[in-house]
């Protein structure tokens, strides 16, 4: 974002200024990263140590840890040191690329539940076409476009659509574009035009691609024998649940112009997107499917004798 603004540095409202509330928050918070910590980054070293998880969907998963940790570690260390702390500032650059590794990472995150649907899709619906559809140098390839189109969506546009800073205030406990705009020097109906395109190009379309793979996998899966259906549902659903617990909330900030939602609406929204979210992915997925959870039992075993 080209900012032509006398302002360098903001002040992070956070939630409340009350001591006690804030230790409060200060410990569920830091339990809450270090759960998230220890849960993505025990995914990475299983798929990474285990050669029976060596398979694209486990290199996906591993690919969502990855991101989940991004997300966690972009906003929660700034937040714990905020809610010590009586001056909360930031300044304008560290702002920015909070704000976009935050746009890069959750536009990512989209795109990547839609290739992990993707890969759902050929394994139940084209078993035999499997290995060479997913075959590693594709599943590299389909990373880079997850990486590289999200860039193209959500940083590129910025670059044309400049904001001038009158105001240096953010209710926000991190630097939250459509709280950031709210300072601009002038009418953001040009912005929140960008935000709309932005928000269907990279939330609704990936939702679309997520849907209709699942349409063709029931279809595929309603013709298999009681005993198929339960093993390829069990493949799915650890992925459908978090799919519909990022979607949920990411479509609740973002699809609409921001002046249709609260500023605490938007803030509170977010603690669900940016930190519950990256803690449950690992939980969900550890609970629901088989081989991650033998492996994790291995873990276990070796490390209590």
């Amino acid at each position: 974002m080209e900012n032509q603004t006398l302002v360098t540095e903001f002040v992070l409202l956070g939630f409340t200024m009350h001591p006690r509330i804030n230790i409060a928050l200060f410990v569920l918070f830091l339990l809450i990263y270090g759960i998230t910590i220890g849960g993505n980054g025990l995914i990475i070293c299983m798929v990474i140590g285990n050669h029976q998880l060596h398979k694209p969907m486990y290199f996906f998963l591993c690919m969502l840890s990855f991101l989940d940790l991004g997300y966690s570690s972009t906003a929660l260390p700034k937040l714990l040191t905020d809610l010590l702390s009586t001056e909360r500032l930031i300044s304008l650059s560290a702002c920015v690329i909070q704000m976009y590794v935050i746009l890069l990472v959750e536009g990512s995150e989209c795109l990547l539940l839609a290739v992990m649907a993707y890969d759902r899709y050929v394994a139940i619906c084209h078993p035999l076409h499997y290995p060479v559809l997913m075959r590693w140098g594709n599943c590299c390839k389909l990373v880079f476009l997850v990486f590289f189109i999200t860039f193209m969506l959500t940083i590129f546009p910025s670059i044309f659509t400049p904001v001038t800073f009158c105001f240096n205030r953010i209710n926000h406990f991190m630097c939250e574009m459509l709280a950031v705009l709210k300072l601009s020097c002038v009418n953001i109906s040009d912005n929140e035009l960008v935000i709309f395109s932005v928000s269907f190009l990279s939330l609704l379309l990936p939702l679309t691609l997520i849907l209709l793979s699942y349409a063709f996998i029931i279809r595929s899966v309603l013709k298999l024998r009681s005993a198929g259906r339960s093993k390829a549902f069990s493949t799915c659903t650890s992925h459908l649940g978090v799919v519909a617990l990022y979607f949920g909330t990411v479509m609740l900030m973002y699809f609409g112009p921001s002046s249709m939602y609260s500023t605490d609406q938007e803030k509170y929204s977010s603690i669900f997107y940016v930190i519950i979210s990256p803690m449950l992915n690992p939980l969900i997925y550890s609970l629901n499917n088989r081989e991650v959870k033998e492996t994790f039992k291995k873990v276990l075993t070796k490390l209590s004798s």
